[in-house]
């Protein structure tokens, strides 16, 4: 893990632009071009729609055994998706990551709902994204 003041205290998703900054201090220190879910324009709603979530989370965890190199959880489904989801009779879905596993071979949008970054980056995020990061993922 990097030393604290290098860490990013906060993470920016735009998914529109296929851009995510880490942040700290409101300065942005780092940038990825990402690959998005097979649907990605909307906000996820069911298990399967292949849509990356919209909306305010943090990272929750972290699978240091990836089949996709490495991964950082997303808290998505938050109790307003589950309820949008129960109203509807869905399941919410979850296993949202930030992930590697994208290359040249993936020049377009491949995840069903992640967010992928090549494997050298998702190296550098590991080490800089503590557990607890608010991450904001805007249309």
């Amino acid at each position: 893990m990097a030393p604290l003041s290098a860490r990013a205290d906060r993470i920016h998703v735009d998914k529109s632009e296929r851009r995510m900054e880490l942040l700290r201090d409101g300065r942005v220190i780092r940038r990825y071009r990402i690959r998005l879910g097979d649907v990605p324009v909307g906000p996820k709603h069911q298990q399967g729609d292949e849509k990356t979530p919209e909306g305010d989370y943090r990272i929750s965890g972290r699978n240091p055994t990836s089949r996709f190199h490495l991964s950082l959880r997303v808290s998505y489904p938050d109790e307003a998706d589950r309820k949008q989801a129960r109203a509807r009779g869905v399941d919410p879905g979850g296993d949202i990551m930030i992930h590697g596993g994208n290359t040249a071979l993936y020049p377009f949008d491949w995840t069903d709902g992640c967010i992928a970054v090549t494997d050298k980056e998702i190296e550098e995020i590991w080490s800089l994204v503590p557990t607890g990061t608010p991450i904001r993922i805007d249309p």
